[in-house]
């Protein structure tokens, strides 16, 4: 059943009927899920459609069968597609080492003309692939709505997904986060580009789960990696420059990201001296007098402050009153006590003695 399906969507591909080949491909996967053929036929499918989900396709037929040469050239001109040139360069490689196809050596020479190419023109260049990007990702977009509306068992985006997932970064890395329970480590395929991260689950009587983003920044393949946890599945992205990723995808806003400098490059080093520390007297002083003070000793101090800042006839007032009352009047008034003498007035309840 599986194979005349297949047969068909051959027909209609032969016939520039690429949707048509693509939709009959996913109903033979759906019977056979372990046909690497059928994987890498649909791959070619949605190459010509312009869904980059290819990648996807083809990773999954290369894990099927790691010896298929035409997986290896389905991924590597996806990967062409997607600009992502040394990526590219090198799927197509490896698939040239398991068969004598010009093919490969064609696409190869056009992935390193393109790679001097983007050397030469270099910022300029940059512009043209987020523009690029940007429509195969929105091409992507529509490629999952297309499959998820002829299909019982769907090819699902993170736009609408049962998969949470997030993302934080260090100076060196992005670490992205796809919160999904229980997922065998076997039904993950996790792919990285040169600027594309490809994420597949693909769990039996569930719905495959496609991620594939258009990344913000440039990583290294190479020192990427993955780890499948019980409740997640933790991504490792290599950082190509140490700029900050403001978003986690491509973004048409131009933004100029800020290089991410280390706190140790502005911290300089204190060590133990042998030298005596300066006392600084001036902010000792206005320390203790900022101190707060309670009971007796405010009240000094507040009428310390009183006679400082006093002129001469309010200290004059103070000081005859204070003495002449035995300590019970306070008075900064010269013109009420100058001209007599200064009677003590006891507090209620205790008597005035001279001594």
């Amino acid at each position: 059943m599986a194979s005349e399906i297949a047969a068909k969507a051959q027909n209609a591909f032969v016939d520039d009927d690429f949707e048509s080949a693509a939709d009959l491909y996913t109903q033979a996967i759906e019977l056979n899920p372990n046909d690497a053929d059928l994987f890498a036929d649909r791959a070619q499918a949605n190459i010509k459609l312009g869904y980059f989900t290819a990648v996807a396709d083809a990773n999954k037929a290369i894990e099927l069968d790691p010896s298929m040469a035409k997986a290896y050239l389905r991924k590597g001109t996806a990967f062409l597609k997607l600009e992502e040139y040394y990526s590219a360069k090198a799927t197509l490689e490896k698939g040239s080492s398991l068969a004598n196809d010009e093919r490969f050596s064609k696409l190869i020479k056009e992935c390193e003309e393109l790679i001097a190419e983007n050397c030469d023109l270099g910022s300029s260049e940059s512009n043209t692939v987020i523009q690029l990007s940007d429509r195969n990702s929105e091409n992507l977009k529509v490629a999952v709505e297309q499959q998820n509306g002829t299909h019982q068992r769907k090819e699902i985006s993170a736009v609408n997904s049962k998969y949470r997932h997030a993302f934080f970064q260090k100076p060196e890395e992005v670490v992205v986060t796809i919160f999904a329970k229980g997922v065998p480590a076997n039904n993950v395929t996790i792919d990285f580009g040169e600027q594309i991260l490809s994420v597949t689950i693909d769990v039996p009587s569930e719905d495959v789960y496609h991620f594939q983003p258009r990344l913000f920044g440039k990583i290294v393949p190479d020192k990427c990696r993955y780890e499948v946890l019980s409740t997640k599945i933790e991504i490792r992205l290599a950082k190509a420059e140490p700029i900050n990723w403001t978003t986690l995808e491509y973004t048409t806003a131009a933004v100029v990201p800020p290089k991410i400098t280390s706190t140790t490059e502005s911290y300089r080093p204190t060590y133990p001296s042998s030298k005596p520390k300066r006392v600084d007297w001036d902010k000792l002083e206005a320390q203790e007098k900022e101190e707060k003070l309670d009971g007796d000793a405010a009240l000094n101090k507040f009428f310390g402050d009183i006679y400082k800042n006093a002129d001469e006839d309010m200290r004059r007032a103070m000081n005859k009153s204070f003495i002449e009352s035995n300590g019970t009047v306070l008075s900064t008034d010269w013109k009420d006590v100058g001209s007599k003498e200064v009677v003590g007035s006891p507090p209620d309840g205790m008597e005035l003695k001279k001594w």
